[in-house]
């Protein structure tokens, strides 16, 4: 990391932290649930020194502010309100987007969004999707919704090696920065992990969508990295994904889970190679949105049937 800013968004202070902060190219790249902007370290030395990666810590996570109504500000309404905000404090009128799990679905709701979907010039998805598995949602709530505690840092560790091993870590070095950047210290001396334990209450308080509707509506170029071996991102939905997107770009990574930590030439060749394609001109007379007014009115009709007659 080259550089950290503080963004005040409402009565929360957000972390972005910042690689190469004068390249002439910029990337946000947001990361999962229960991680941090840190993720992104071997990504942005991969990249290389053209790219400015911008990696927020969401709240909740990392440096940034703890809420004290997690109902409120502990969903992706709230998310997307953060990411325009700092969109806004970087002077982003477009970017290209790169979201691991949570972080890709927050890009994809907001190149969906036809008040915001002209920020997002093109996007790319780290194992994630319209449609996640609900076992690994399950697995996901479970496990990030209480406070885990270790009496020493090597225990911590020893945990972490358990539970990301299907990141694809494969050196000692890089577990032992996963966990100098994963630990906090606790009051009575034992250890946690960064986050606070309220962010897995996201899965009670957020309301339901059809995903698929934003997905099919999406007009940027989209990119999405499965791990082989994924436990949330089944490999039966990228043909569907395709069908509603037919220029989608796909990448899987052989003997990785959920999700690729983005830190080897093989995985961010192909990323690099995508962000350098052309984003297509819009074609005249017709709208960056695929949906007229009386089309998303008849799409809010049908979420709200399928939320409340499911």
């Amino acid at each position: 990391m080259d550089a950290l800013e503080f963004i005040r968004v409402r009565e929360l202070e957000v972390a972005v932290r910042i690689w190469n902060p004068n390249a002439p190219r910029t990337l946000i790249a947001w990361h999962g649930l229960a991680r941090h902007g840190g993720d992104f370290s071997a990504l942005a030395r991969e990249l290389g020194s053209e790219w400015r990666i911008l990696a927020p810590d969401t709240p909740g996570r990392g440096l940034s502010s703890w809420s004290l109504f997690p109902a409120h500000d502990y969903l992706y309404s709230h998310y997307i309100t953060v990411a325009i905000a700092l969109l806004d404090h970087f002077k982003l009128e477009s970017v290209d987007w790169l979201g691991t799990s949570m972080g890709g679905l927050l890009g994809m709701l907001i190149a969906a969004d036809p008040q915001h979907s002209s920020r997002i010039s093109r996007l790319i998805l780290n194992d994630v999707g319209p449609e996640l598995s609900k076992q690994g949602l399950i697995a996901l709530a479970s496990y990030f919704g209480v406070t885990h505690r270790f009496s020493s840092f090597s225990d911590l560790q020893q945990e972490l090696e358990q539970h990301y091993a299907s990141f694809g870590i494969s050196s000692d070095s890089a577990w032992r920065e996963l966990a100098l950047n994963s630990a906090r210290r606790l009051s009575d001396g034992s250890w946690s992990y960064h986050f606070d334990p309220r962010i897995g209450e996201q899965f009670v308080h957020d309301t339901p969508r059809d995903t698929w509707a934003d997905w099919a509506s999406i007009r940027c170029p989209i990119m999405v990295i499965r791990g082989e071996e994924s436990t949330l991102l089944d490999v039966e939905t990228l043909p569907r994904m395709a069908e509603k997107q037919p220029e989608l770009v796909t990448l899987t990574v052989a003997h990785c889970g959920h999700a690729p930590m983005l830190d080897k030439p093989e995985q961010v060749d192909p990323v690099r190679a995508f962000l350098n394609r052309p984003v297509p001109s819009p074609v005249a007379g017709r709208s960056t949105h695929s949906a007229t007014g009386w089309q998303r009115a008849v799409q809010w009709l049908v979420q709200q049937w399928r939320r409340w007659w499911k």
